[in-house]
């Protein structure tokens, strides 16, 4: 089971739009039943700690002292072995809309619980005035 959204997470309404036009094909239900109750803003009025698409961010995985980089993109654009992780695998989904310092769940395809503290936001095309992106 995919980690649920939570009340606190806020996505960018072009982020919202384009998440949406994936469509039912690529869109798991866990994440479109979410897209319909989470707090849009616009892309100027999203705060820079937060998770948007093609941010990118460090994780800190429990009893580790190593960094994780990745980015989280869309699915076209997914290559995980170059750390470019998609918004529709169980990590992408539960860092969207996250903020710095928070504590992310995510369940692994089997089975497998994971948790890890998102620690720093290294990139946010937002931050860096770019509204499209």
């Amino acid at each position: 089971m995919q980690t649920p959204f939570f009340p606190e997470r806020v996505l960018t309404e072009l982020d919202h739009a384009r998440l949406n036009k994936l469509g039912s094909a690529q869109l798991p239900q866990d994440l479109a039943d979410e897209l319909q109750a989470v707090d849009l803003v616009s892309s100027q009025e999203i705060a820079p700690d937060v998770v948007t698409m093609n941010s990118e961010l460090e994780l800190v995985l429990p009893g580790q002292a190593r960094r994780q980089r990745l980015t989280l993109c869309y699915p076209r654009d997914a290559q995980p072995s170059a750390g470019r992780i998609s918004v529709l695998s169980p990590i992408g989904m539960a860092l969207l809309g996250r903020r710095v310092g928070d504590t992310i769940s995510w369940s692994m395809p089997n089975g497998e619980a994971c948790q890890a503290e998102l620690a720093a936001l290294l990139f946010q095309p937002e931050a860096s005035g770019d509204y499209t992106r």
